[in-house]
């Protein structure tokens, strides 16, 4: 056999075998410890959920909400010859509440842990959050603490500006609530408005609360 043929035979003879029992064990093992996390996840989120189950039951939209103060951009509808009305609702996204000023302080109690499509309207009676998948809740007016543009809530980050913060209070606890327009040049306008309202209601509860006191 002539040299070449010899180191062949060796080549043949020395290639590696693949061991398909440790492949499949590492395979294994590895969605072992996968399971394994999202099952702590699930977990750190239940637990999360029992210590805020003293948040009350989250408010429902009145039957009569009202006229809506802020219209959506322009739509097709709305374009030179549509005939239609501006849409009466924002959409967009619910990208989750905090405590008030803790953006990472994620509340998951009473659904608001729930990362959803949704619809907002601004009535003279508050702010009413319909989510399709997950639960509708209201804010009311007298409820609001104000709105800011952010870039970040539960973990979520986004450009600077692209999420509209609603801060509102809930039973002795205030939230920051993250929204997320599909037009997010729509954002200002919003936040001019919920604050607009959320003033004229903290003023008109002051002077109420002033009168009665001193008629007393």
């Amino acid at each position: 056999m002539t040299p070449p043929l010899i180191h062949l035979a060796e080549a043949q003879k020395s290639a590696p075998v693949t061991d398909w029992a440790a492949r499949i064990g590492w395979v294994v093992g590895l969605l072992v410890f996968v399971v394994f996390v999202y099952w702590l996840m699930r977990q750190g989120w239940k637990w999360r959920g029992t210590l805020q189950g003293d948040l009350p039951e989250l408010p429902t939209a009145p039957a009569d909400a009202g006229e809506p103060k802020l219209m959506a951009g322009p739509s097709p509808a709305t374009t030179p010859g549509g005939g239609g009305k501006p849409p009466l609702t924002m959409s967009g996204r619910y990208h989750g509440s905090t405590t008030a000023g803790q953006w990472l302080d994620r509340i998951v109690a009473r659904g608001l842990g729930t990362r959803s499509r949704a619809e907002l309207t601004l009535t003279d009676q508050g702010l009413d959050v319909v989510r399709p998948g997950a639960e509708d809740f209201f804010v009311p007016a007298a409820a609001l603490r104000g709105a800011r543009l952010d870039k970040g809530i539960a973990g979520k980050v986004l450009p600077e500006g692209g999420l509209l913060i609603v801060t509102w209070r809930h039973g002795d606890k205030e939230i920051d609530s993250g929204f997320r327009s599909d037009r997010a040049g729509e954002h200002p306008a919003w936040v001019e408005a919920l604050n607009r309202l959320g003033t004229t209601e903290h003023s008109t509860s002051t002077t109420e609360h002033t009168e009665t006191e001193g008629a007393r």
